[in-house]
């Protein structure tokens, strides 16, 4: 059940993003009202979730949090609904100032400003790497972060799970994106380059499913769950495309990849990750994205399966486009 978007005004942050244009477009495309906005930029030395909250809740006045979020505020006046695509994407960079302030600070902020302006949902895009390596990935609170990045939008999701305890009416939406996928999107040209070479790899028996997700189906799935008429929960998973980590290589190579001993794969990835772990983490990214082509990860179907919120497979076509630079 959804109301039409052409009946909601809607706002998108981060909006000239690989994520946010993408939504725009997709609400543009459906004839809604949309406002398309850049996300200011903060920084945060923050280390915990209640940490976060109060550098957004009782900023300095004067400072960038305290303009940011009077901005915010006024900017959100009549609006219905806010998405925050926004955010740094780097799983390779270390903790920083910068890193904390967009992926956590930035949507506490966010959201209290739309408390502020009376704004009905905000839907607030995270990544399901919060869970780390855990074989299966949900909708819980769980979370194992492995990485700067990982750790910077699981405290991001902490802190929003704060605020919305203090924020009713206010529908907070956290959505966990998958590994998404678009042909211009540089990471996608590099599994292509990867797919194409001869280290395309699964573990045996190569029929793992994979989190590789497109853009289309996330900026469609955000947009319904944008204007979905009910309750939402406060954490959803973007749904699963069906494809296997060897549909995802061959789709991206033009041809099956190599399958090797599960055995050597687990080796290999527990070697590279303890020397990682030796040099700051420094190799965690890589080896993130060996081990989820390897094996993939695989996810149970939540929310949006139940409410009949299931998108149009596209990733395959997407990863294909990508080979033939369409």
């Amino acid at each position: 059940m959804a109301v039409d978007s052409h009946e909601l005004r809607w706002l998108v942050i981060g909006a000239s993003g690989f994520v946010g244009s993408a939504i725009v477009d997709d609400l543009r495309q459906r004839g809604a009202t949309v406002v398309a906005m850049a996300a200011p930029r903060l920084r945060s030395t923050a280390v915990s979730s209640h940490e976060i909250v109060a550098e957004a809740g009782s900023p300095t006045p004067g400072s960038p949090i305290s303009s940011s979020r009077e901005e915010l505020s006024a900017a959100f006046s009549g609006i219905d609904v806010v998405i925050n695509a926004a955010g740094l994407a780097t799983p390779g960079d270390a903790e920083s100032p910068e890193l904390t302030g967009a992926n956590a600070l930035l949507p506490a902020v966010v959201a209290l400003a739309a408390k502020e302006a009376g704004v009905s949902r905000f839907v607030h895009l995270s990544s399901a790497s919060v869970q780390g390596h855990r074989r299966v990935i949900d909708e819980s609170g769980n979370r194992a972060p492995f990485s700067a990045y990982s750790r910077s939008k699981a405290l991001g999701e902490e802190a929003l799970e704060l605020v919305a305890a203090q924020s009713t009416p206010l529908s907070l939406v956290t959505i966990r994106a998958t590994s998404v996928q678009g042909a211009s999107r540089p990471t996608t040209q590099s599994l292509v380059k990867v797919a194409r070479s001869p280290i395309a790899s699964v573990a045996t028996p190569g029929d793992f499913p994979t989190p590789v997700s497109s853009i289309d189906a996330l900026a469609w799935f955000v947009v319904e769950t944008g204007q979905f008429a009910g309750d939402v929960p406060s954490v959803v998973l973007q749904p699963w495309e069906g494809l296997s980590v060897s549909e995802v290589l061959a789709a991206a190579g033009g041809r099956p990849p190599r399958r090797l001993p599960r055995f050597l794969c687990k080796a290999v990835l527990s070697a590279g990750y303890f020397v990682s772990g030796l040099l700051g983490e420094r190799l965690h990214g890589s080896l993130r994205r060996v081990e989820l082509m390897w094996f993939g990860q695989e996810q149970t179907p939540g929310w949006a399966e139940s409410v009949g919120l299931t998108p149009a497979p596209s990733v395959a076509t997407v990863l294909e486009n990508a080979r033939l630079g369409k």
